[in-house]
């Protein structure tokens, strides 16, 4: 019995891992977010980030900048700076480089 139950994980393993470069191969990855921003860019949909960042950090005097994160779908780049214990968010349009919204102040 003891052999049985290793032979039976042993197929199941084995067919397992036969699964799943089929479920992997249905699924193809999606795209990454540097390459459709790349894309935007290139087609004239979005601005450059360092256009984006030297429009923006210079007027944050006294603040860190700690980087972008974009909200692809909503084509805008939220800019994290911080200075002490707060933190503030502008939230640029990704197409114009106009500010659009800021939290934090």
């Amino acid at each position: 019995m003891r052999n049985e139950y290793k032979l039976g994980l042993l197929l199941a393993a084995l067919a397992g891992g036969s699964v799943l470069p089929l479920v992997a191969a249905a699924h193809p990855p999606h795209a990454r977010v540097q390459d459709e921003v790349y894309r935007g860019r290139e087609q004239g949909r979005f601005m450059p980030l360092r256009a984006i960042e030297n429009r923006i950090v210079p007027r944050m005097r006294g603040f860190d900048y700690l980087g972008p994160e974009l909200n692809f779908a909503a084509a805008r780049y939220r800019l994290k700076f911080m200075r002490g214990e707060q933190v503030v968010w502008i939230d640029v349009d990704a197409r114009t480089g106009e500010i659009v919204a800021r939290s934090g102040f």
